[in-house]
């Protein structure tokens, strides 16, 4: 790995389905223009083309009412991002889309942990939970995908990615209270065969190959595009016991689409997708020692020197890990879609039915050290989802728009997971008691969940053009989302004994259990938008959204009662409500030489989802449950340029001011944990995951060349983010809050005429240290583990099209 470094330092010296259309079959894309749920399609300069000097900047078209609208007069807060320029920017998934797009938060230590934020909110440190849904909608060519690690799948071939701003309570296809992310891949081609390839390689062995063709079956009627992705990549971290390189990547894509236009009325498309994802990942690696209340000897140093241990580096940057049993996040994606689109005349009637499925291969060393503590902690699952949306949209400009709608959504889990605790389980989770060591040696929980979710809905949304500068546009969805959960833990291995005592120190690392429960609720959601335009390059707009997270139940064990008896009344989590007053201005400035748009907004959470600490007379453990109030509030202001003299501009900054307003039972920090489990009152502090300033900024210069016989045009380009610091941990202690980073990507290369292209990248050119995610390690022992951000690397890419 040393090796790879000084390599990659040496080159960087030397270097210096469903798709696109322009009617209702797009998702969402039936929303009238002043909608909160709009979705954009970016007609921007498509691959091959060039943006002329001296032209307007690239227009972002939405697609509302079957016709084509410019994105600067929808009232909605939404960044869209073409396919071109997640290419020119080197951006090649979700994660590394929070590059470009400052609100968008991505936490993923793994593919069964990753949760994304928008604003803030989407989901809770902790809340790997299957009985929970997410805050922020992911929806790939309409198909709603609820399992978030679908969010690390390699982009392929998109034609756009959208990040739609606050409650999503009216269109979209799942109800989300923080917004949604709408990734549209490209169609296939009715009139030309189009082929196109990538290679890369890079830092770390990086290898991945692209490639995507597609061409008419019959002309004007059938088509199909066939497309394809692999990335490899050896680990960044090097483990001092097993003596090999983690955390590494390991991915396959495959995606399909068949294309008929059966009539002039009827649009048929069928799509198909798989993704397998193997890579010896995730482990974390040690951060840092959070001194706690507890006696010294019951604290990591002096824990740690009784069994002459000592992590492989005190410094995360070193990239030294020593766990050592093996690790894995295995997953393995599919699904097929089918979207149908009929055009009545007066409108349109759009059916997206779908199916999808996930499983979770999962192996972890939980204790994160070479002591034998949590030898593994692994809960494999197997996720499966079929959906159906029907929607009537009108077709033209009205004086009234409209599109109503029906969606069905039904969600099976079904998790079987197994944690085994070692021979230094007891010294390290009991210290301070005078216990055999073999209490906990060999200790194996076997924990078996299944849940059922079943969602229905009905929408409306119209938009009345009271006159051509101002228009009003509500909306209203009705959700019934009914959800039942069985929950069973079965204990095996340890000492053998009948002391009462030890039984209930260990049934307080872990206590076999067994409950069902249920929970079903109705919920309204919906919006009102007023737009005015000043003129006709300034529109102003105001929104009130209204948006709910359903309920959900603990899948992962609940607090007992005096008795010792499930408290099923801590099973149930009560439904999240979301409302959000946003005002914002978009405008075509100074000949149309900038975009600039601005919107500041005011969000309420009530019954914030989030993990909780149990007061009452059972053992004491956290759970899930409902802080009663949180809030947000903030500006972001967005601005591109067009090009000047071969220049691009870029910025976006957004800041964000959240905090817990009440949350009295929430779980104690580091710093407040002492010998005895309690709550503490959060109320007043920061939302963890939240920096209160975030931006991105970036700029390319593109030029005709010519170098030797090839014409065509070389371009620089830089991409920078920055994040200011925030609470890594629910509990927001002092020692899990990670420090302010900024990253900058530099980028050079050569386009050709003839068709083929090669560039170099260098991602985080300045070597930043910078920590993705942290963990407090069980046993509030102290010890914080995490893992340190990318370093510097460098990659070659060549890609070809005909």
């Amino acid at each position: 790995m040393a090796v790879r470094n000084r390599l990659s330092r040496k080159l960087l010296l030397l270097t210096g389905a469903a798709c696109l259309m322009a009617g209702p079959a797009a998702y969402a894309a039936d929303v009238a223009a002043p909608a909160e749920e709009g979705v954009a399609a970016a007609s921007t300069v498509e691959e091959g083309d060039e943006a002329e000097p001296g032209g307007t900047v690239d227009t972002l078209i939405v697609t509302a009412r079957r016709r084509e609208e410019s994105a600067q007069a929808v009232p909605i807060a939404l960044q869209v991002t073409s396919g071109v320029k997640l290419e020119q920017a080197g951006v090649g998934n979700v994660s590394q889309l929070t590059q470009l797009v400052p609100t968008l938060q991505v936490l993923s230590p793994n593919g069964r942990n990753t949760a994304l934020t928008i604003r803030g909110l989407g989901a809770s440190y902790g809340l790997a939970n299957d009985g929970l849904e997410q805050g922020v909608g992911i929806y790939i060519d309409g198909v709603y995908n609820s399992r978030p690690g679908a969010a690390l799948s390699d982009f392929i071939y998109i034609e756009r990615v959208e990040v739609l701003r606050g409650p999503q309570g009216t269109l979209f296809g799942k109800n989300t209270t923080a917004g949604a992310l709408n990734i549209v891949t490209q169609d296939a081609s009715l009139d030309a065969l189009e082929a196109r390839v990538e290679a890369t390689i890079g830092s770390y062995d990086l290898r991945q190959f692209k490639g995507t063709v597609s061409a008419p079956i019959i002309k004007d009627v059938l088509a199909f595009r066939l497309s394809a992705v692999a990335t490899y990549r050896d680990g960044d971290v090097y483990n001092t016991v097993q003596k090999k390189d983690q955390n590494a990547r390991e991915s396959e894509t495959v995606r399909g689409q068949l294309y008929w236009q059966a009539t002039d009325k009827l649009l048929l498309r069928f799509a198909a997708d798989y993704t397998a994802q193997q890579p010896e990942c995730c482990t974390q690696l040690f951060y840092k020692y959070g001194p706690t209340l507890k006696p010294a000897n019951q604290q990591y140093p002096a824990l740690a020197a009784g069994k002459g241990y000592a992590p492989p580096s005190t410094n995360i940057f070193d990239r030294k890990a020593d766990v050592d049993d093996l690790i894995q996040a295995d997953q393995w994606l599919s699904g097929l879609a089918l979207t149908a689109d009929y055009d009545f005349g007066f409108a349109t009637l759009t059916a997206i039915g779908a199916h999808r499925e996930w499983d979770w291969e999962p192996r972890n060393d939980r204790d994160y050290t070479a002591l034998d503590v949590t030898r593994r902690s692994n809960n494999p699952s197997h996720q499966k989802q079929d959906s159906l949306e029907v929607r009537l949209s009108s077709n033209g400009s009205n004086t009234v728009d409209w599109t109503a709608g029906l969606y069905y959504y039904d969600q099976n889990i079904t998790t079987h997971g197994i944690t085994e605790y070692g021979d230094d389980a007891t010294y390290w989770l009991l210290p301070g008691t005078v216990t055999p060591p073999a209490l906990l040696s060999g200790y194996t929980v076997f924990n078996d969940s299944t849940i059922d979710t079943t969602s229905y809905a009905a929408f409306g949304q119209l938009t009345w053009n009271v006159t051509d500068k101002f228009r009003i546009t509500p909306g209203i969805r009705y959700t019934k989302e009914e959800k039942e959960g069985e929950y069973v833990a079965t204990v095996a291995g340890g000492l053998v004994t009948a002391d009462p005592t030890l039984i209930s120190r260990r049934n307080g690392v872990a206590r076999p259990q067994a409950y069902a429960a249920d929970t079903s609720d109705g919920s309204w959601s919906g919006q009102i938008a007023v737009s005015y335009d000043i003129t006709d390059k300034v529109h102003l707009y105001g929104t009130w959204s209204q948006g709910f997270k359903s309920g959900g139940i603990n899948m992962a064990g609940i607090p007992t009662t005096s008795a010792g008896l499930p408290s099923l009344v801590n099973a149930v989590v009560k439904p999240e409500e979301v409302t959000t007053y946003e005002l914002g201005l978009k405008t075509q400035l100074f000949d149309e030489l900038v975009v600039l748009n601005a919107a500041v907004f005011a969000t309420d959470v009530e019954n914030f989802q989030a993990n909780v600490v149990d007061t009452g007379p059972g053992a004491l453990r956290g759970y899930l449950a409902n802080a009663e109030k949180v809030t947000l509030n903030g500006v972001e202001i967005d601005a591109t340029t067009r090009s000047i003299g071969g220049f691009t501009f870029y910025g976006n900054l957004a800041y964000t001011d959240a905090q817990y307003d009440s949350f009295e039972n929430g779980p104690c920090p580091l710093e407040r944990i002492g010998t005895a489990t309690a709550a503490c009152d959060l109320s007043g502090e920061e939302l963890p995951g939240v920096s209160k300033w975030a931006g991105a900024f970036g700029g390319e210069y593109r030029r005709e060349l010519t170098v030797g016989k090839f014409v065509g045009e070389g371009y620089f380009g830089v991409d920078a983010n920055f994040r200011s610091a925030y609470f890594a941990d629910a509990a927001v202690s002092k020692y899990a809050r990670l420090p302010a980073y900024e990253l900058v990507n530099l980028k050079a290369g050569f386009k050709s005429d003839s068709g083929w292209e090669a560039f170099v990248l260098v991602r985080n050119a300045f070597d930043e240290e910078y920590v993705q995610n942290i963990t407090v390690v069980s046993g509030n022992s102290g010890l914080i583990v995490g893992t340190p951000g990318e370093d510097r690397t460098v990659s070659l890419t060549l890609r070809a099209r005909y």
